[in-house]
């Protein structure tokens, strides 16, 4: 059940980035301190099950991947306190509250509306955010795409054969490796063409 419910949530969020990543050429990201926010008991299983650390990788590699670019906001910046229509900053704000309203111009918004509207123009001063660390699945991948310039490893494979047949070494790239190249294997008796026997038979036919 476990692993099912960690597929349906993988597949979800490769959708999400995948159409965000595509749609923009500039993201902003808050700079969240996820572990911190764990330690509120109330909201700690709904945000490890969010996987907001797991957004920021796939949104950081495919924005690449599409020649965008993705920063980060100041984590310190308080975009859901701050009002998207005055900038008026309210000096609390818990996060059960899913509404702003602002009690000097009166706008009434969502609290993810308003913080997205605030980290819009921060881009101009928000830091781009580093390369995501390469997983060793990631570097396989790219390995078996990218050439590396060097030559394949070299495979014998030796059985018997009819007629005394021997197997030539063939190069192997992965689980893919050429045909083996069979040559007659020399006779200890020397050249069979110079029996006399054999040439009178030759000779006959």
């Amino acid at each position: 059940m476990q692993h099912r419910v960690a597929n349906l949530r993988q597949d979800a969020l490769h959708k999400l980035t995948t159409a965000v990543a595509s749609e923009y050429r500039t993201l902003v990201v808050e700079d969240l301190n996820v572990a911190g926010t764990l330690r509120n008991r109330r909201l700690a299983r709904r945000i490890a099950d969010a996987g907001f650390g797991e957004i920021r990788r796939q949104l950081t590699y495919k924005t690449r991947r599409n020649g965008c670019r993705i920063v980060a906001d100041d984590r310190w910046f308080p975009s859901s306190k701050t009002c998207s229509g005055c900038g008026a900053v309210k000096a609390k704000l818990r996060l059960h509250i899913r509404t702003y309203e602002c009690g000097a111009c009166g706008l009434v918004i969502d609290r993810h509306d308003n913080a997205a509207r605030n980290l819009a123009p921060s881009q101009r001063h928000a830091r781009l955010v580093p390369e995501w660390p390469e997983t060793r699945t990631q570097s396989r991948r790219r390995s078996l795409v990218e050439p590396t310039g060097r030559p394949a490893p070299l495979a014998m494979t030796t059985r018997p054969g009819r007629g005394g047949q021997v197997a030539q070494p063939c190069r192997t790239s992965g689980r893919h490796k050429r045909e083996t190249v069979l040559e007659p294997k020399p006779s200890r008796f020397g050249d069979v063409t110079d029996l006399p026997g054999r040439n009178a038979r030759d000779a006959k036919t």
